[in-house]
């Protein structure tokens, strides 16, 4: 396998920022979907993608990456290999998420976290169902943790690690024709399945994405 990506999150050629179709209107917000997001166009060239209160208002200034609409365009595709080093987010309310996302469709979530349940960690494939909720504590999932992850978009399975560890393979797949865009992005709890952040709390969350490389 050679390596076919490698995420600079500061590249405007490489990311759109602050617009995804994975939102209604393709933001800025999508509360429909319990988020407190204000999608920001800002890029995130140190990898930390952030939210910040508005002021005034309920939502939060939120990071969202994605490769939809930006020059290079770029598509994981069936077999390809993601993985991604990750500093997973302290504060309630922070929603962090590696997805793809094409066409209204076209699903997998290669990592999803909350710290009010602090050593789980949530992997999904909406395109052919399957889902796990893992609690990979002994594996060293925690507030604050920095994570291995790897993805193996297979055509009749796809499979999750996380330091190393096995996750979750889902004996479903994406098929032989799948492709979708990559989305990276910090989104903030409303309150309706996890903790929205206390009014008392942090004006600011955050968690780290390292680096993101697809082999294929």
């Amino acid at each position: 396998m050679a390596t076919v990506f490698s995420a600079d999150f500061g590249s405007s050629r490489q990311w759109v920022a602050g617009r995804s179709s994975a939102y209604p209107r393709m933001g800025p917000t999508n509360r429909s979907d319990h988020k407190l997001d204000y999608l920001s166009g800002a890029h995130c060239p140190d990898g930390v993608l952030a939210a910040t209160r508005r002021p005034g208002s309920d939502l939060w200034d939120t990071n969202l990456l994605t490769t939809e609409g930006s020059p290079d365009a770029f598509q994981v595709v069936t077999g390809d290999t993601l993985t991604a080093r990750v500093t997973l987010p302290t504060a309630l309310g922070a929603w962090p998420a590696i997805w793809t996302w094409r066409d209204g469709g076209n699903e997998i979530d290669v990592f999803e976290y909350h710290p009010d349940n602090p050593d789980l960690l949530e992997v999904s494939n909406h395109v052919h169902g399957g889902y796990r909720y893992w609690h990979g504590g002994a594996s060293g999932i925690a507030p604050g943790a920095t994570v291995d992850l790897r993805t193996v978009f297979g055509r009749r399975s796809v499979d999750w690690y996380a330091n190393g560890a096995p996750v979750y393979s889902d004996h479903r797949g994406v098929g032989a024709g799948w492709h979708a865009y990559l989305i990276v992005n910090l989104s903030v709890s409303d309150g309706t399945y996890h903790p929205r952040p206390p009014a008392d709390g942090p004006g600011r969350l955050s968690w780290t994405c390292h680096g993101l490389h697809v082999d294929r």
